[in-house]
């Protein structure tokens, strides 16, 4: 059996956005369930707009997701050497040509075609064939290489994700492959570069499926062996338009930034195009054991902000309270906050009430700096008939043992002796203490904050 060899193939022009992380995350975990390798390529041969800030966000993008890859990153602009020798061995072979029309040239040709009422297509001026004289070279005019596409018949695949596809070859024409400059075109870089890394298959998004026909036939004429192709539908924005970058489509990068955990994502994404059942909630090692490439969507997914929040708060709550408090600690730093033995509980305690890192972060801030309360809930809650119960609760508390049963204990003391309901004492304390009335139970909230910080806050009530 040939060996699973998958790619993800990002150009750096901009950031790791969402819709190629979820075909590297597809890719990854299909190479992984079948013991197969990933590689990760950077198609940097747009040279004017990549960039080396966009390659080190692809990178970071693809470390903080976990899509650990067995080669690259391989950059298609130092293969320059092996893209022209493939040029070389194409134009012996005739399966490649040099082209001098120019664009005005070409501009005109396609002009007259429309007013015809033709397809827009190259009409092989240059293109060899027995018995035909070419134009004469003009001077000073650098070619391009052209493919010499089949002129008749079909090219046909069976698609992983969209089923058999058949495309004319009269639908398409004799593409340029190597530009006067000579750098390689994406169809044709790409092709030597899978070729050559023996990818077995690739996924990609829909776009490239009218891309598809001329790399089959590319790979006919160099004599290789064709990967598997699977054709991803697009990701639709809350618009109803498709997520790119240039629509302003979110950077994989941002979502680490705005708090969201990498098991999250990669768990929200995978459910955008493919399914298992009716699982809604995995790791990556389940994914790794389900994904076998079937079970891949025809149809466009809608992105939708609200249900990755809610996976994302799910995940958050399932994780281990000693990995979540490693994980906050950066959001902590930015805040300035040092944190100490007390932030593993702290975590623990409030990870139930929290979409978001962010949000963790500011409630575990709450224990480490001075708390200014809400105005409106201070004003609604610490009222005047309650500060007499707020200073006999600060009595009890300063000498009580600091433990959970006995700071329950001073707490019941304190409603006893005041005739008070729990919810009329609970809520100033907590608008006192974390500057907000609604927190997990006072008593759990109280023992994990230092006596002395307490007692100021209700001795200034």
């Amino acid at each position: 059996m040939t060996k699973i060899r998958t790619r993800i193939a990002p150009s750096p022009t901009g950031f790791l956005h969402l819709g190629t992380a979820r075909t590297a995350l597809y890719s990854w975990a299909y190479a992984r369930h079948y013991g197969g390798e990933f590689v990760l390529r950077i198609e940097d041969t747009d040279v004017a707009r990549s960039t080396q800030d966009s390659v080190d966000q692809i990178l970071q993008s693809m470390h903080w997701l976990g899509l650990n890859y067995d080669e690259g990153p391989i950059y298609q602009m130092q293969r320059l050497e092996r893209y022209q020798a493939v040029i070389d061995q194409m134009l012996a072979a005739g399966t490649a040509y040099s082209c001098y029309c120019t664009p005005e040239n070409l501009e005109a040709m396609k002009a007259a075609q429309e007013a015809r009422g033709e397809k827009r297509l190259y009409d092989r001026t240059w293109r060899p064939a027995p018995g035909k004289v070419l134009p004469p070279v003009p001077a000073g005019v650098k070619p391009v290489i052209r493919f010499a596409n089949p002129v008749d018949g079909v090219v046909s695949w069976d698609d992983l994700v969209k089923g058999p596809i058949s495309i004319s070859n009269t639908e398409i024409d004799d593409l340029i492959i190597q530009r006067a400059d000579g750098v390689p075109t994406y169809n044709f870089a790409v092709v030597v570069d899978d070729w050559d890394m023996a990818i077995s298959h690739v996924f990609r998004g829909d776009e490239h499926i009218n891309n598809t026909p001329w790399q089959i036939n590319m790979y006919r004429a160099l004599g290789a062996a064709l990967p598997q192709f699977g054709h991803l539908p697009v990701i639709l924005g809350d618009d109803g338009q498709k997520l790119s970058k240039r629509r302003g489509a979110v950077a994989v990068s941002n979502y680490d930034e705005a708090g969201y955990l990498p098991e999250a994502m990669n768990n929200y994404l995978a459910r955008l195009g493919w399914s298992h059942g009716d699982d809604e909630l995995f790791s990556l090692d389940q994914m790794v054991q389900w994904f076998d490439g079937t079970h891949l969507s025809k149809s466009p997914a809608q992105w939708d902000a609200a249900k990755l929040a809610w996976v994302n708060a799910q995940h958050l709550k399932a994780m281990d309270d000693a990995v979540l408090a490693s994980r906050v600690q950066p959001f902590l730093v930015k805040l300035g906050v040092t944190a100490d033995e007390r932030l593993t509980a702290i975590c623990g305690l409030f990870k139930d009430r929290c979409e978001t890192l962010v949000v963790l972060a500011k409630w575990v801030s709450a224990f480490y700096i001075e708390v200014v309360p809400n105005a409106e809930e201070k004003a609604q809650h610490v009222t005047d008939a309650v500060k007499p119960a707020l200073a006999l609760l600060a009595d009890k508390l300063a000498v009580c043992d600091w433990d959970k049963a006995s700071i329950s204990a001073a707490i019941k003391e304190v409603l006893a002796a005041t005739g008070l309901k729990m919810p009329h004492l609970a809520m100033p304390v907590r608008v006192l203490v974390m500057g907000t009335a609604q927190t997990p139970s006072l008593d759990a909230v109280l023992l994990l904050n230092k006596r002395e910080k307490i007692l100021a806050c209700l001795q200034n009530a």
